[in-house]
């Protein structure tokens, strides 16, 4: 299974936010810090705002906060609304499947549970325990160490 680059950058997001979450944060120090693209991190931000998990706030004073608690963020929720529904092999797909196997394929009924139990996986873990007591990440996410100022 391969993860989107959306989905990346949506986790890294989450956890500059929390990392810094005594103030609001901005989109150019955020790519600056987390090595990502501004139009890619606009699009993330604007659909994270969209599922409620970031707060946005425009102007000059302007940047962005969780809009939940870092404990309440659900990993695989995250990865599910982000990935959406998105097949993971071409069988799972409405349109564009091609495969003359389907029908008789068992393979698909196991990838359809790995994919689960891997979602499943994910639902245990918390944004907040991502984060909480992780020096390491945190200095790695601090504006002054990424060369913003």
């Amino acid at each position: 299974m391969r993860i989107t680059k959306r989905t990346n950058i949506a986790v890294r997001l989450l956890m500059y936010c929390e990392a810094n979450k005594d103030r609001l944060v901005t989109k150019s120090e955020i790519a600056e810090c987390c090595n990502i693209s501004e139009n890619h991190l606009a699009q993330v931000i604007n659909q994270l705002s969209q599922l409620d998990y970031l707060h946005t706030q425009r102007g000059r004073n302007g940047g962005m906060s969780l809009a939940r608690d870092a404990n309440e963020i659900r990993i695989g929720d995250v990865f599910r609304d982000i990935e959406g529904q998105l097949p993971i092999v071409e069988c799972f797909a409405d349109s564009d499947n091609t495969c003359p196997l389907v029908s008789a394929c068992r393979l698909r009924v196991a990838l359809s549970d790995a994919a689960q139990a891997f979602y499943a996986s994910l639902d245990d873990i918390s944004l907040g325990a991502l984060v909480c007591d992780n020096s390491a990440l945190i200095n790695i996410l601090q504006p002054a160490r990424c060369g913003v100022h």
